[in-house]
């Protein structure tokens, strides 16, 4: 027993060194940080670390009084594993199989998704401040995700736990802090099969409707601007916005600026449509934005801008240069009075949620933006960019204000499979789906707003 001490002991040390060495390697090659936020990777290393947990205390006292013991142990746990499947990992292998019946439309719902549509609705609209962090300045996004490899790993944003051979409990609950902080959570996402079915039915139904067709903004029109809400700041918004419609648009558009532009619409019309984008928080593009909008850009697979009409009366036209404003990009912070997020899939559009959906195999998320109809009759715009155009309330404007055609934004997405997108946001709002929103001034020539009103009033499909 006495020379087995000094061997054990030089053991250890050439496994601390390897350790170290893998361990610096991992940090070196592993800049992943939009990976190492993926909701559905936190929820899995949350059911990993959860198992750990209930490890039996006596394995545990017996690896600790015999290391190499232990050793060999994982050594053939390793070798049954590959022929047989690792029963700690059940539920990921159960999971997974449940994920082949979906495909690219969002794919199936993690684990620790709510069973309650309703519960999990009223989660994303407040947040426990313990669940939003506020950001530090080793969680900013335009960190340089290489590390020195002495470094702490626990310390670097970048660093997937699942990653390191053994990771410690502080590093772990490091990690999961960084990925908390940025959002979304998982508890953002719901299969659209558990959302209770309502009686709206197809959401491009209507009696009377006017389409614009303003493409799927190919030609790349994109900027972090609001003319709108912030005019004349570069980079007001703090998330990237899709153009379609106006070719000009951004920080420093006017009225006669707009006017002169061209357009991707067809007929003429000149009047710009703008939303916040959405992004696969998979891929590791855009890691450097101080916001936190971490992720490839996904383009929208269709875009259809539908006027139609929101409450029991006949509408009259718009007036040039109005400009409307839906949802509230600070909705996860200000509450939901003002926010207007729906979110759906195709197949599915009688099934309305305010999380982002999961959808089934060859369905798309839809995003359906409805914008406010009922105008004051004087202004085209107010200083809260609300009060002069409001919402119908069961089919009746209110007093003093006369319905115009309402704008309904419905746009398709391919996502990738799983909790895996997000919508742009302020870094503050943590990527909630409840802050989804969207902007509209209409530049239409006035022969071409005479004519949607027209097919609008007469029940016309144009």
């Amino acid at each position: 027993m006495s020379r087995s001490k000094p061997v054990a002991a030089a053991v250890s040390a050439l496994a601390l060194v390897a350790g170290g060495l893998v361990s610096a390697a991992v940090i070196g090659v592993v800049p992943a940080r939009a990976d190492h936020c993926d909701p559905a990777e936190q929820g899995r290393q949350q059911s990993q670390n959860r198992q750990a947990d209930q490890q039996n205390p006596d394995d545990q006292n017996q690896q600790d009084n015999n290391p190499q013991g232990n050793q060999n142990r994982q050594g053939d746990q390793q070798g049954d594993r590959n022929q047989q499947g690792d029963p700690q990992s059940g539920d990921q292998n159960q999971q997974g199989d449940q994920q082949d019946d979906f495909g690219s439309g969002g794919g199936i719902a993690p684990p620790a998704l709510s069973p309650d549509p309703e519960r999990a609705d009223s989660r994303t609209r407040s947040r426990e401040p313990s669940r939003a962090p506020t950001r530090t300045p080793s969680q900013n996004p335009s960190q340089n995700p290489s590390q020195n490899p002495s470094q702490d790993p626990s310390q670097d944003p970048s660093q997937d736990p699942s990653q390191d051979p053994s990771p410690s409990p502080s590093e772990s609950e490091s990690a999961e802090e960084n990925c908390a902080d940025l959002g979304p959570f998982v508890e953002d996402f719901i299969d659209i099969r558990r959302v209770r079915p309502n009686s709206r039915g197809n959401l491009l139904q209507a009696r009377g409707s006017f389409v614009s067709a303003c493409g799927t903004n190919g030609n790349g029109h994109n900027n972090p601007d609001n003319f709108i809400v912030a005019p004349g700041v570069r980079n007001g918004a703090h998330h990237l916005h899709d153009y379609v419609g106006n070719l000009s648009t951004d920080a420093f558009s006017t009225d006669q600026s707009l006017a002169a532009a061209g357009t991707t619409c067809r007929l003429g019309d000149k009047s710009t449509y703008f939303w916040p984008v959405l992004r696969d928080r998979k891929v590791d593009d855009n890691v450097s934005d101080p916001d936190g909008n971490v992720g490839r850009v996904l383009r929208p697979r269709s875009v259809t801008l539908q006027f139609r009409a929101a409450s029991n009366s006949r509408v009259v036209a718009m007036p040039r240069f109005l400009r409307l404003i839906t949802g509230d990009a600070k909705a996860a912070t200000n509450g939901g009075a003002n926010a207007r997020a729906q979110w759906t899939c195709t197949g599915f559009t009688n099934r309305i949620t305010t999380q982002y959906p999961l959808c089934p195999r060859f369905s798309q998320v839809v995003r359906v933006l409805d914008f406010p109809s009922c105008w004051d009759g004087q202004n085209t715009d107010s200083a809260n960019h609300r009060t002069h155009v409001l919402f119908p309330n069961q089919g009746r404007c209110p007093q003093g204000t006369r319905a115009v055609p309402q704008l309904r934004m419905v746009l398709t997405y391919s996502v990738p499979q799983g909790a895996s997108y997000a919508v742009d946001a302020f870094p503050e709002q943590k990527h909630n789906p409840v802050t989804d929103h969207a902007d509209f001034a209409n530049v239409m020539p006035d022969r071409l707003m005479a004519f949607a009103v027209n097919c609008i009033n007469r029940g016309r499909r144009c």
